[in-house]
């Protein structure tokens, strides 16, 4: 049987402070929808969206956005409301894997392999920072709660001075209202991505090489040739084999469906088949350097029919089902 052609809104942008990357992820998902044979319409994460979207006649809505408002379950809320089927996880599970304080609360519960480490809100800064030296260690990472695409991400050594941390702290407190702040976990960066048509099943992981950058930065992620990806990434078969295990159980403990992307820290202090779980992606990049359609393609799923399979699963699964109202009694 013929799939269905689909006229698709790509939404974009938004206020986040990855809207940019957003509209590249956004121009990569419109490019290979048409080249499936579908109709690809972008539409910016604004004040007007509503409308454009109830009276535009969309088949279904790919959100190809990241960060607040796109990513938080927000957007996703308003397609339940206007019962418009869309890729990607719910709003429940949008909101749980964007804050990672609490993504962190039921990793672990989950038994998942997890940084020592403390969610911290606005406050004293010095003293937040010298209760995360006590009682975490001295090499910390700090990060916001709730932003992506390594933004305010401070990583520290245990030479780093008291004030260093936090200062680090206060720079994420600019962005965002918690920041997280973990054990240092030196190792290789790795990525792996779960795709959920059917069933969850991890593509092939992907280590990530920035040889110019401490780590995989904003820049490393988005300048092209800045970054390397070796897709499989060359670990040992029992290592692979634990990070697409534990991809599919982080993405389970979230309740995420379609497509996410699961980061780690492979390798601490010499144990080089130990992982450490960083966070989960539930709208993974869709940019010329992001590392999930590269994943896929390597599992021989190309860009056009990633796409396009997302597009037509949710279609199929449509708008959450509504219940009738319950009459008052009488």
């Amino acid at each position: 049987m013929t799939a269905p052609k689909l006229t698709v809104a790509v939404v974009q942008g938004g206020p986040s402070t990855e809207a940019e990357v957003s509209r590249a992820s956004a121009a990569g998902v419109a490019r290979a929808l048409s080249e499936a044979g579908h109709a690809a319409v972008r539409l910016e994460l604004d004040a007007f969206l509503a409308e454009s979207l109830r009276t535009g006649g969309y088949d279904v809505v790919f959100p190809a956005v990241h960060g607040a408002v796109g990513e938080d379950g927000s957007l996703q809320g308003l397609l339940e409301v206007l019962g418009l089927p869309y890729v990607g996880s719910d709003v429940l599970a949008s909101a749980l894997a964007m804050h990672k304080r609490i993504a962190r609360v039921l990793f672990e519960r989950a038994g998942l392999p997890i940084a020592k480490g403390m969610d911290v809100p606005r406050g004293d800064a010095r003293a937040w920072a010298e209760r995360a030296r006590r009682e975490i260690g001295e090499r910390l990472v700090v990060k916001p709660s709730a932003h992506g695409s390594a933004i305010g991400v401070a990583r520290l050594e245990a030479d780093a001075a008291t004030d260093e941390v936090a200062r680090a702290l206060e720079a994420v407190w600019a962005i965002d209202d918690f920041a997280i702040v973990e054990h240092f976990v030196r190792g290789r960066e790795v990525t792996c991505g779960v795709l959920d048509l059917e069933s969850p099943a991890a593509l092939p992981p992907t280590e990530v090489v920035s040889p110019r950058d401490a780590f995989y930065t904003y820049e490393a992620r988005y300048e092209p040739g800045r970054s390397v990806h070796v897709c499989p990434a060359d670990l040992p078969g029992e290592v692979t084999a634990r990070v697409q295990r534990v991809s599919v159980l982080a993405h389970a403990a979230l309740g995420c469906r379609d497509l996410s992307r699961v980061d780690f820290v492979v390798g601490n202090e010499g144990a080089a088949t130990e992982i450490t779980l960083l966070e989960v992606n539930t709208l993974p990049g869709m940019t010329a350097t992001s590392l999930y359609p590269e994943a896929a393609a390597v599992h021989g799923i190309p860009m056009p029919l990633l796409c396009a399979s997302l597009a037509l699963h949710a279609r199929a699964r449509g708008p959450r089902r509504r219940v009738a109202p319950r009459p008052l009694p009488r």
